[in-house]
């Protein structure tokens, strides 16, 4: 290179900004990434944007990780549905965002100890593909702020708050009834109740989403056929008999481990993302405010908020949520998915309606293939979704992938779609028509 040509580049140099610094924001990773890459990329000096990060954009509150995130960045409303059953007082409280047109309605149920808002990240990216479609997202029975009251302590308040709801839950006054049955009829009541609060003459094409006791929850619902034809399919997310009966024999140990009160909701927060029992940040900051509250008046000052559901008092449920899952996930009529974590997961039984249908001599080479990676199978009885990647909560560790396998789920199911052949005799008539002799008259097209 001459001296002039050094010279030039020189000056074109000098009038660029200095580096940029590394932004804060990259310690995390958002959509659940190991953040081990984004640490390579800084030791090296180096920065590859990509279309997933702006790197030098303003921070925002969405990105921030020092902040909650409410419902109201995920849903258009919410709806509390009051009823009165078995000498109990219900309110029932979801969140909602209405489908449009002839969209279809995502009913969502969580697993236990989580709420509604555990699906927010996915709902969010759904409506990002099918803008028309709706979704429902309900608080189970003593989950969020669902109520249950006896009715002689009835109150007229129409919108709990999540430490109301929790003393009421589990305070004595109404005795705890989380059994199979009864959670899915609250499932069919709220379904039928938001048609009537939102007007609707009939009920939108319905996709029921379930993960771990919501996927037992909407298989038993499914499988009792309440909803009629207007349930299109239903995805089960991370739970299988054979695997949930065998947790259960160390839930008790697992509790027992986990932090029973934080200092604040930001350590909530944290705790469970460097648990990895969340591994998105974002979805972290929505779905966790739902599970803690402050108490009033603390037991520890230093460490006020607590959870809101006592999973420990569930446990005389816990067998009565599983058994007869599998059976009832490959009887039930409709379009079937279940998406896991991990391939071990299958049970027998849902590994043999796996394989009918497929070409495999030996009944273990799907483990064999889908071992180490994502893997994608409609054949046999039902979709099988594998995210090796995720934790337990699939949903809110992949929202992204989550929302395209259920919006590709909709679309495979959907009867609007289907473009049905004619029938022969209306193919007859349209010849004859064509030919000009009529249907049933002669060249003219009188009658003989």
């Amino acid at each position: 290179m001459s001296d002039l040509q050094k010279s030039f580049a020189k000056a074109k140099l000098a009038k660029f900004p200095p580096e940029a610094p590394m932004p804060e924001s990259m310690s995390y990773s958002e959509d659940g990434e190991d953040s081990s890459s984004a640490s390579s990329v800084s030791s090296t000096g180096t920065i590859i944007p990509s279309p997933t990060r702006q790197l030098f954009a303003r921070a925002s509150r969405r990105q921030s990780s020092q902040t909650s995130l409410t419902w109201t960045d995920f849903f258009d409303q919410e709806l509390f549905l009051p009823e009165e059953v078995d000498n109990f007082h219900i309110i029932h409280h979801v969140y909602l965002t209405p489908p449009t047109e002839s969209g279809p309605l995502f009913v969502m149920h969580h697993g236990a100890g989580s709420s509604g808002l555990s699906f927010a990240s996915c709902a969010e990216e759904i409506r990002k593909i099918l803008p028309k479609a709706g979704i429902l997202s309900l608080d189970a029975r003593s989950h969020g702020r669902t109520v249950v009251t006896t009715l002689d302590s009835k109150t007229d308040d129409e919108a709990p708050s999540t430490a109301a709801a929790a003393h009421s839950g589990f305070s004595g006054k109404a005795e705890l009834d989380l059994s199979l049955d009864t959670l899915s009829r609250d499932l069919v009541h709220v379904i039928y109740q938001t048609q009537t609060r939102m007007g609707w003459e009939i009920l939108p094409d319905i996709i029921l989403v379930g993960h771990s006791l919501g996927g037992a929850v909407i298989t038993d619902v499914a499988k009792k056929g309440e909803l009629g034809p207007k349930l299109l399919a239903y995805a089960v997310f991370d739970v299988v008999e054979g695997s949930a009966m065998d947790a259960l024999q160390s839930m008790e140990k697992y509790l027992s481990t986990r932090p029973t009160r934080f200092p604040s909701l930001l350590s909530g927060i944290e705790w469970h993302t460097r648990s990895r029992t969340i591994r998105n940040t974002t979805s972290a900051r929505v779905s966790v405010p739902s599970l803690l509250y402050e108490e009033s008046e603390p037991s520890d000052p230093s460490r006020p908020w607590v959870w809101r559901t006592n999973l420990s008092a569930t446990k005389p449920f816990w067998e009565n949520w599983f058994v007869g899952l599998s059976r009832k996930f490959l009887d039930a009529r409709g379009g079937k998915l279940l998406l896991l974590a991990g391939t071990d997961r299958l049970d027998k039984e849902l590994m043999i309606g796996q394989m009918q249908g497929m070409r495999f001599e030996n009944p273990y080479r799907l483990s064999m293939i889908i071992r180490h990676r994502t893997y994608f199978s409609i054949t046999g009885k039902y979709q099988l979704q594998v995210f090796p990647e995720a934790g337990h909560f699939v949903h809110e560790d992949q929202p992204v992938k989550t929302a395209q396998i259920l919006a590709d789920f909709y679309r495979r199911n959907d009867r609007s779609a289907l473009v049905l052949p004619p029938k022969v005799a209306d193919m007859q008539a349209s010849a004859a028509m064509k030919k000009g002799t009529g249907a049933t008259g002669g060249p003219t097209g009188h009658l003989r």
